[in-house]
Order: structure tokens, then C-alpha cells, then sequence
């Protein structure tokens, strides 16, 4: 009985992502929601039959059982090439992906707001050296982890010593401010002991409790991915006067058109909402339910106090596209200017020098919340150098070339995905599409 009903699923979700890839490729020529123009492939230098393999390898994963669905968007020159949702967006209910779906971005919330944080830095409030403590006195006198010798009188494995320089902007912008990584082993811990945070606490809180935590390293010695975006977006609470979500929305989203674009979801969106998967090891990593779009979830219930930059944002793809788009175009969309070019350019530079960016691993740099590509032979990429990126953990990723002129972004809601080579498949079937 339980093969019959799974070939039946199976069977099902085939159907639907035919019905789905024909849907979505008819609505993409008819109407963008990303409001960028249509061309066709081969007048931006991109092939047609070979942009057809993003579409047959996605297949793949979705006809394994891998994902459940996906949508993706890829323009060149300001012109949208491709537009498509494939399989399903909640597969226990029969709903089909579609291009219009809002999905968990996740960390794909760093590089808005770092944007924000940098359209503060243009109307001059303050320098990228500027300590940390001038606007938030809790990361005043910071103390650093350090492991204690063989010997040493008896307590935790390390001790406490004085920082040696303040914690920098900078360094909060390029995670090298020496904030500890929670999932790091070692890190955990202290995390978890942290002094607990009440219901319906805010950015400002919970920005007071990491203050109140050592650091892994000294400032600037290291990269460490953290939540130091959480502190990015603090500061353009602090400096702003406003809370991060109606910053979001006044200054980035409203003028961008990112309509679909939210920190808590709104219930009227429900019926546009992915469930969320994980990979179920006992089932050759098929995948099964972790988070039902219901308005039960954590992203959409109450209370929505805590508007997390680090990670806290829902989005769809055409949405997203927009944003990146209007980074490709050096701060500009449509006549809205979110950020000068020189700004741009200053955020997608290479700021952490040789540093191993452990998360990307060689060949990679970090910009002002940005993953930057140095060396693509040695990080094993077709991306250009020069190419800035980021992912999110639920299974999401964009990148931006502005030498090819290009700007992707792929969505779905698997978290762990790591075991799958999804992202890296998708980034190297866009790039074999450029012909000229």
C-alpha cells in the first residue's frame, strides 16, 4: 500500500511540475512580475537550448524526491531570459510551485541590510572605522576567548583577555568583528547560556545579550561567519530612529516595488506560501515536512517584535531579482536610486584581504555583505571574478556578474541541503547558457 500511494505522489508531483513548467514559461512571456523587460535569449548573448538545462537538471532533483520544488529567475542586460517554477511549493497539499511563491531568504537578508546600513554611510553618519560602542556602548571594553596552555589553573578550556582594538563597522559589515558563530563547535554553549530572552523581544535585546558574550578572536584577525548583521542592523535602528522593518519598507522596499517582500508574512499571502522540507535520512534523503505554511508557522504568527537582519526575511525570486538588479545597475531601478555607484563599487571589493573565507572556501573574499569571487580557478567556479553572492540556509542563492552583466537567483525551502549539489548545478547551467 505505502509504494502504491508513494508512486502515486510521485506520479502527482510529475504532473504538476509539467503543468507548472508550461504555466510558468506562458506567464513569464505574457507578464514579469519582476517588472524588468522580457527579451529573448539570443538577443542578450544567451543561448535558448542550452538555457533549457536549468530546467532539466532542477527536474532532477524534484523527480528524486530531493526537492520539492524550485523557482528561478536569470536576466542579462537588464532583460529577464528566464523565469520558471518547477515541482511543487507544498507538496502535501497538491499546490504547484509558481512563479509568484514566497519563500524563507533567510541569510539572503545580510546584503539588503547591509544596503541600508550603507545608505546611512551616504548621508554621512558615520566613517567604516568607526567603533561599534559610539552608537552601541554595550560593545564597550570587549573581552576575547583564548585558550588557556597546558597547566594552566583549572576552569573552562580558555581564558578572558582584553580586546585590542574596538570593534569596527568594517567589521561588522565583513564578519570579521570576531563575533562567535553559534553552530561552531565550542560557541554552542556559551550561546545556549546565554541570559534568556523574553517573549516578545526585540533587535535591541537580543543585540544586549551577544554584547554581553566573549569574543572567538581579536578584531580583524579573522573571518568568522556570525550574526553580525544583527549589529549591522541594530546600528540602522539606532541611526535611523526607525525599527529595521519600517526602514525596510519605507526606504528599500516601497521604492523598489518589493510588494511581496515581508519579515512576518501577512495571512492574506498564505495561499503563495512554500512549505519547508528537510531531507529524511532514513529515506535515502527524500524529503519530509518541517515547516507547513500554515499561519502556525514561526514566520507568520505573533509576535512580530523581533526583525532579525541576520536572517529574518520572505521573499520571491522576482522580488529578490530586483534588489540584485539594482546593485548590477550600480545602485539605480526604474529612476529609484537606493545607492551611488561609487558606494556599489566600494561594497563589492574584496575588504578581508587573504583571509580563509571558510564558508565559500578558496578563491573567495567578502565585501560589505557580500561574498566576493578573487580567483575563479581557485574557487572551482565559472563565476567571473568580480562576481558577488550570498545564500540562505533554507536552500536559496543569488549572484550577481557585473562583467557579464548578469544577475540569478535560485529558490527553495530545504534546510539541510548541503548533501545536494543543487546551487553549485544551478550556477554552473546559467553560466554555459552565455554565448557571447
Amino acid at each position: 500500500m505505502f509504494n502504491r500511494i508513494n508512486l502515486y505522489t510521485t506520479k502527482l508531483r510529475t504532473l504538476c511540475l509539467c503543468i507548472t513548467i508550461l504555466l510558468a514559461a506562458q506567464s513569464s512571456i505574457a507578464a514579469p512580475k519582476s517588472g524588468l523587460k522580457l527579451a529573448k535569449p539570443e538577443t542578450v548573448g544567451i543561448s535558448s537550448e542550452r538555457l533549457a538545462r536549468i530546467e532539466t537538471n532542477l527536474a532532477r532533483y524534484i523527480e528524486r524526491n530531493e526537492l520539492a520544488g524550485t523557482v528561478s529567475i536569470v536576466a542579462r542586460k537588464g532583460h529577464v531570459v528566464h523565469l520558471q517554477a518547477q515541482g511543487m511549493r507544498d507538496v502535501e497539499n497538491a499546490k504547484p510551485m509558481r512563479t509568484d511563491t514566497i519563500f524563507r531568504i533567510a541569510s539572503m537578508t545580510k546584503p539588503i541590510t547591509s544596503v541600508a546600513l550603507m545608505m546611512l554611510y551616504e548621508e554621512g553618519l558615520f566613517q567604516l572605522n568607526d567603533p561599534v560602542s559610539k552608537w552601541l556602548p554595550e560593545f564597550e571594553q570587549m573581552k576575547v576567548m583564548v585558550q588557556t596552555a597546558p597547566g594552566e589553573t583549572a576552569g573552562p578550556p580558555y581564558k578572558l583577555v582584553d580586546a585590542n582594538n574596538a570593534i569596527s563597522i568594517k567589521h561588522v559589515l565583513t564578519h570579521t568583528a570576531g563575533l562567535m558563530n553559534p553552530y561552531r563547535q565550542g560557541h554552542l554553549a556559551l550561546y545556549q547560556n546565554r541570559e534568556t530572552l523574553a517573549p516578545g523581544f526585540n533587535l535591541e535585546d537580543s543585540i544586549k545579550s551577544m554584547a554581553k558574550l566573549p569574543l572567538a578572536f581579536q578584531p580583524g584577525d579573522e573571518w568568522q561567519y556570525s550574526s553580525a548583521t544583527n549589529v549591522v542592523a541594530r546600528l540602522v535602528e539606532v541611526m535611523s530612529g526607525l525599527t529595521l522593518d519600517e526602514f525596510f519598507q519605507e526606504r528599500i522596499f516601497a521604492p523598489l516595488e518589493m510588494t511581496d517582500t515581508h519579515f512576518y508574512l501577512p495571512t492574506s499571502k498564505l495561499d503563495r506560501f512554500a512549505a519547508q522540507y528537510a531531507p529524511d535520512e532514513a529515506n535515502d534523503n527524500r524529503i519530509k515536512l518541517a515547516d507547513a505554511p500554515t499561519k502556525d508557522s514561526r514566520f507568520v504568527k505573533q509576535p512580530h517584535s523581533y526583525f532579525s537582519g541576520s536572517g529574518g526575511l520572505m521573499s520571491t525570486a522576482t522580488d529578490y531579482v530586483r534588489f540584485q538588479q539594482m546593485m548590477l545597475n550600480k545602485g539605480e531601478l526604474d529612476g529609484v536610486r537606493i545607492l551611488g555607484p561609487k558606494t556599489v563599487e566600494l561594497m563589492l571589493k574584496n575588504h578581508t584581504g587573504d583571509l580563509p573565507i571558510w564558508l565559500r572556501g578558496p578563491g573567495h573574499g567578502f565585501g560589505l555583505g557580500y561574498s566576493v569571487v578573487t580567483n575563479s580557478a581557485d574557487a572551482i567556479t565559472t563565476q567571473t571574478e568580480g562576481s558577488a553572492s550570498w545564500g540562505g540556509a533554507f536552500n536559496t542563492i543569488f549572484w550577481i556578474d557585473p562583467e557579464e552583466e548578469l544577475v540569478a537567483v535560485f529558490m527553495s525551502q530545504l534546510r539541510p541541503y548541503t548533501h545536494l549539489n543543487v546551487r553549485a548545478d544551478f550556477i554552473s547551467t546559467v553560466n554555459q547558457a552565455i554565448v557571447e
